[in-house]
């Protein structure tokens, strides 16, 4: 997949997956891993530039299997801008959809 698109929706699948429930850096990693390749180095200054934007708050938890970790939660501003961005996303795919259908379409005539 090409590195630019992904770069630009990894925002989005990290805000979505942080919505039910809070989550750690290399969880996420690992979650988003599970359905396209990542480089673990690219999340976390994604994490720190949401969070210092105010949409993640943090707190530390300890872990059995090791130190403790810092775990990510959605703020209201950080849920409020993760549906902005889910909108955002669902026109683009629809329109993106037309297009392929239309040009399909087209090309087997």
């Amino acid at each position: 997949m090409n590195a630019q698109f992904k770069k630009g929706i990894l925002e989005l699948c990290v805000l979505v997956l942080t919505a039910k429930s809070d989550k750690y850096g290399y969880e996420l990693v690992q979650m988003i891993s599970e359905k396209f390749h990542i480089a673990e180095g690219t999340v976390y200054p994604l994490l720190r530039r949401l969070t210092k934007e105010g949409y993640f708050s943090t707190y530390l938890k300890e872990s059995s299997g090791g130190p403790p970790r810092k775990y990510y939660t959605l703020t209201e501003e950080g849920n409020r801008y993760m549906e902005s961005l889910v909108g955002e996303w669902k026109m683009f795919y629809e329109g993106v959809n037309q297009i392929i259908e239309e040009g399909l379409a087209d090309g087997a005539k």
